[in-house]
């Protein structure tokens, strides 16, 4: 049996398809559903179960046959307040997750986030004794930098799998609102007037729309987790992005070329409030992981967008 928990969000429910496409269905979806249409993101998957968050460690009482839990389930919302929720939802549950895993031998791999990078301040590197000089942005980067900072304190990372995702974009990213990516907002921008509004730099080093970012599509994270669950003897704490930090200029470029029209984009400023915390540039340091021996290469960001696209967000919203 394997547990996804986050098996109706983004990439909870695209690791759930491509463990179907393995022949893989011995699977427990974990989730908290409520009012938002994310169940949707369910529909077309082959699970054993399905249980809510509150339901699951009973359920693990009760079940000693587990092979993994690939733990993708928390709130990813950076602008999030609550500090309590935070620390419970993101921080707490992880704990009881992976302190459960390792006194079972249990396979355990969980998303960490490029958000513990902060502003970038100490660079980009996946070094697991650098942690602690890390300082995130907000509290949503916070609550997974402290799981991190309590795996690395407690020796897990010889036995445990993290991922630092950056820029993540692709197909079943339809519910996460604000969260969802640029990609995505470019497309329904176009849709609907045409064009596209992108921030402009209020930095002088910067030109309008080229403040950069590592966008990864979400079919690469896949093999990375598959990597990781096929490979039990690799360990650690991983930078997931593509190595390569792109403009939003490329971004939108891309998006309407899958789109096949031409390019018309309007810049606006920067609300002031945000101004100062704003991250012009991110790029995952990748060499860890490849020295871990994953080499398969990443979709470019034409090629990623590309395939998201057309085959997905102008088909209907095709489910991955």
């Amino acid at each position: 049996m394997i547990i996804v928990t986050g098996a109706a969000g983004f990439i909870g429910s695209c690791i759930v398809s491509r463990l179907n496409r393995e022949g893989e269905k011995d699977i427990i979806a974990v989730d908290v559903l409520r009012a938002n249409d994310k169940w949707k993101n369910l529909r077309h998957l082959d699970i054993d179960d399905y249980l809510d968050r509150e339901q699951l460690f009973d359920y693990l009482e009760k079940t000693p046959d587990i092979k993994a839990i690939i733990h993708m389930g928390a709130c990813s919302a950076t602008t999030e307040r609550d500090t309590n929720y935070l620390m419970e939802n993101n921080y707490r549950y992880t704990l009881r997750l992976a302190e459960y895993s390792l006194a079972r031998g249990i396979r355990f791999i969980y998303a960490s986030s490029g958000a513990t990078y902060g502003m970038g301040e100490q660079g980009y590197e996946d070094d697991e004794s650098k942690i602690s000089l890390l300082r995130p942005m907000n509290m949503y980067g916070f609550s997974k930098q402290l799981f991190d900072l309590k795996a690395r304190r407690e020796g897990w990372f010889d036995k445990i799998v993290g991922l630092k995702f950056f820029n993540v974009y692709g197909p079943n990213e339809y519910f996460k609102g604000d969260m969802a990516s640029v990609v995505f907002k470019a497309f329904n921008q176009i849709k609907e007037s045409g064009y596209v509004r992108l921030f402009k730099s209020h930095r002088p080093d910067f030109k309008d729309g080229e403040q950069l970012r590592d966008f990864i599509y979400v079919k690469d994270v896949l093999e990375v987790v598959m990597f990781f669950l096929n490979h039990p003897e690799k360990n650690g704490l991983f930078n997931v992005g593509t190595g390569k930090a792109r403009t939003f200029l490329d971004l939108v470029n891309a998006t309407f070329k899958a789109m096949g029209k031409k390019p018309e984009i309007k810049f606006f400023d920067m609300p002031e409030s945000i101004r100062d915390r704003y991250q012009y540039f991110t790029e995952a340091r990748v060499e860890k992981l490849r020295k871990a021996g994953y080499d398969k290469k990443f979709y470019s960001l034409e090629e990623g967008i590309g395939d998201y696209v057309q085959n997905y967000l102008m088909n209907d919203y095709a489910h991955y």
